[in-house]
């Protein structure tokens, strides 16, 4: 095994990981710390310390995985979302980055991409954006139709809320969330138009209990496809490397079969000179 190839099990291996694990979530506790004043006032060189000490880490880390994978560190999604979060902080601290600058609490969110179980938890939902789109078309259509409704019906006596198509739009979403939606909302205009329950109940079936459980099927069942799909490359990369090991002995018992019969015939020449100075 070459240096590139020790370099590459060491910082992909267990306890490598684990120790970023453990500093990601140090880092977590560094960078709240920072939010105090008083804090900052006590002890703030320390702690800025620390800071840059948990991303010389973090740099370490991503320039070994560099050095490791080489240009096949890019083809994965995951090293591209650490090397994005890791290079944030290093952006510089003017006025004008003051607020990319900022951002660096991302480094925060690499504790997804060393979790496999969060990290599947992701790219089930991002498996399921595309089935979602066609769900998230079908609620703006919804929207778009109860909106005009609404705007036709009570944009008169409540313009505040139904006033204009976008305002009678954000009214309804906050129904369908279910945010003060019956006392702040559709109560004050039933005192108005006592049958408005038959617009508003139907919307909500409809949206909040029929459409958003479909969005949540689908990302439900995205996260199931992205687990039975980690289960199958585990069993095929322990199938390989049973394989592979069944193939050494293979060519190690191949090998040795000519010696073996060599010491046999050996043995068997032996004999028979044996048996002739006997006879």
């Amino acid at each position: 095994m070459d240096f590139r190839a020790r370099v590459d099990a060491w910082v992909f291996g267990p306890r490598v990981q684990g120790l970023i694990t453990v500093v990601i979530i140090f880092n977590a506790v560094i960078l709240g710390v920072e939010t105090s004043a008083r804090a900052m006032a006590q002890a703030g060189p320390m702690i800025l310390l620390l800071d840059s000490l948990c991303l010389a880490i973090f740099t370490v880390e991503m320039l070994a995985k560099l050095y490791a994978r080489r240009l096949t560190f890019f083809r994965n999604g995951w090293n591209l979302f650490d090397l994005l979060v890791v290079g944030v902080a290093y952006l510089p601290a003017g006025q004008g980055f003051s607020v990319l600058r900022a951002l660096r609490v991302l480094r925060l969110l690499r504790i997804v991409s060393v979790t496999p179980r969060l990290r599947r938890v992701v790219e089930g939902f991002l498996d399921a954006v595309p089935g979602m789109a066609s769900v998230f078309l079908l609620m703006g259509l919804i929207f778009y139709v109860f909106a005009v409704i609404a705007t036709k019906l009570f944009g008169a006596a409540f313009p505040e809320w139904f006033g204009t198509l976008g305002d009678s739009a954000y009214s309804l979403f906050q129904i369908m969330t279910l945010e003060s939606w019956s006392m702040g909302i559709v109560r004050p205009v039933m005192q108005v138009y006592p049958q408005a329950w038959l617009f508003f109940v139907p919307f909500i079936l409809i949206t909040t209990f029929t459409v958003m459980n479909l969005v949540v099927g689908l990302i439900v069942n995205s996260m199931q496809d992205a687990h039975h799909a980690e289960e199958n490359e585990m069993t095929g990369a322990y199938r390989d490397e049973v394989l592979a090991r069944l193939k050494a002995i293979e060519e190690a018992l191949v090998q040795q079969a000519p010696s073996d019969r060599q010491t046999c015939n050996g043995n068997q020449a032996a004999d028979q000179s044996s048996r002739a100075r006997q006879d």
